[in-house]
């Protein structure tokens, strides 16, 4: 499962914010443990950074990046993308490019805590805890049926 990791899901991880950062330190897990393919829109990698250049110093800011980069795939964001977004039933501009940069790389799922923005998503959209019941039972389901071909 592809699977696009919004902004806020990723804060709640490298902020620690309860009650949130439980569920999404576990789908970070997920992603660590390749059960899921992660990705990042390459608008959430400048965000983070200039959070983090707020909060950081310059070499820990950009370290925490890199390990972002070496976690996660990421989705280009051009023109095309823009465009799509502007024509998206998304409201929330940003929300629209998140959304039509994970159509681009093919992704399943966006995981977001703001379901509500992405109501008119053409891509299925799930809050972490969601996403992780998702994969559980999709993870059954698999081994089941490899057991009872076996």
């Amino acid at each position: 499962m592809r699977v696009l990791v919004d902004t806020n899901v990723v804060l709640d991880v490298l902020l620690g914010r309860p009650p949130f950062a439980g569920a999404a330190t576990q789908v970070f897990a997920l992603i660590e443990e390749s059960r899921i393919e992660g990705f990042l829109c390459a608008t959430t990698v400048t965000t983070i950074d200039y959070l983090l250049g707020q909060a950081l110093p310059p070499e820990k800011a950009r370290g925490t990046l890199q390990k972002l980069l070496g976690l996660f795939n990421i989705a280009p964001v051009n023109r095309p993308v823009l465009e799509q977004a502007l024509r998206s039933g998304i409201s929330n501009f940003e929300d629209a490019v998140l959304e039509q940069a994970g159509r681009l790389v093919g992704v399943d799922v966006i995981t977001t805590r703001n379901l509500k923005d992405f109501e008119k998503s053409s891509v299925t959209v799930l809050d972490p805890v969601e996403l992780i019941s998702t994969v559980k039972i999709m993870e059954s389901a698999k081994k089941a049926t490899n057991g009872a071909e076996e």
